[in-house]
């Protein structure tokens, strides 16, 4: 059975009985913030960003450590008319299971998305009219399929041979790519001009496809009591999307922009109360805010997969290798 190590910047799962002596890569200095500087006292690397700081290697090598650190115990003020004793630390809750109920969490969207909306669904009124009157496709519409980058120029795009990802994109510990070619790479940019590993015909018309689904920049960061994700989707659609979660596991949907949709599923490294957790919707972006269970940092936004087993090889096979 693996269990999470708890050295700070590891966060991996190991196995207790595999647990050599410079298995782990961690920091055993602690943070330091200053003049908007963020770095460990252990090395020198500094960076201002917070995601950055969370993602810096650790510079030292050593076993995983299985035990989870304790808050400090703050001792007894006295005075002469009371004595306060210190709150005791929270006891460490066990993890539970992702498959418990999942409950919606609570929207609150904001004036500036309303407004947004209200603009955009006057210029929408708009084109539906000028659709009625002609279905022609105009000059440097963009093809709807996934990957591709061609616009149409006339008759003759209808000829061409449409590259695109006939998959969905997914993103996974820092790695970006389609789940039909499995290209992987760590750089948004170069995940968006990846040719197509699909032949087919162009789409130019969006009610040919239905919804578009979509990748979408987003990261995180960290306060002692709330974990604060946020996605860059712009004009998103409060009645059609929707964030879902448990104690460990959550589940987006956005659809934002008219047509295109992010979908993203999280095992989370942390436990996290459903119930006081929110979703704020804002014209350029949504901020889903998690409220931990315990107040401790988070490793990781997500939690890493088990290692599968590995195969023992029989004996038997080794010996008839031999003979052969």
């Amino acid at each position: 059975m693996s269990v999470l190590c708890y050295n700070k910047g590891c966060g991996q799962r190991f196995d207790p009985d595999k647990n050599s002596d410079d298995v782990c890569t961690y920091h055993p200095g602690v943070p330091v913030f200053h003049d908007a500087l963020k770095g460990w006292s252990c090395c020198k690397r500094r960076t201002t960003d917070f995601s950055d700081f969370l993602s810096i290697a650790g510079c030292t090598k050593g076993p995983h450590n299985q035990e989870k650190p304790t808050e400090p115990v703050k001792p007894e003020v006295k005075c002469d008319e009371c004595i306060i004793q210190a709150p005791k630390p929270l006891e460490s809750i066990q993890r539970p299971s992702p498959d418990e109920p999942f409950s919606v969490l609570q929207q609150k969207v904001s004036p500036s998305l309303k407004q947004a909306l209200e603009k955009l669904k006057l210029t929408e009124e708009n084109a539906e009219e000028i659709k009625e009157d002609s279905d022609e496709i105009k000059i440097g519409t963009s093809c709807k399929n996934g990957g591709c980058s061609k616009t149409f120029s006339g008759q003759d795009s209808d000829g061409e041979t449409c590259l695109y990802h006939a998959g969905v994109p997914i993103f996974h510990e820092g790695m970006k790519y389609w789940s039909c070619c499995k290209r992987k790479t760590s750089d948004f940019n170069t995940f968006l001009s990846q040719e197509g590993c699909t032949k087919g015909n162009h789409q130019w018309n969006i009610k040919d496809t239905g919804k578009k689904v979509v990748p979408c920049r987003f990261d995180w960061h960290q306060t002692g009591s709330q974990v604060i994700i946020s996605i860059y989707a712009k004009n998103s659609l409060p009645e059609l999307s929707s964030v879902e979660g448990n104690s460990t596991v959550l589940k987006i949907r956005i659809i934002f922009e008219g047509e295109k949709e992010f979908e993203k599923q999280i095992s989370l490294w942390g436990v996290i109360d459903a119930s006081k957790s929110c979703v704020n919707m804002l014209a350029a972006k949504i901020e889903v805010v998690l409220k931990k269970a315990e107040p401790m940092s988070w490793a990781r936004l997500d939690l890493p997969p088990a290692a599968p087993p590995k195969e023992e090889k029989n004996e038997n096979d080794v010996d008839s290798e031999d003979d052969d």
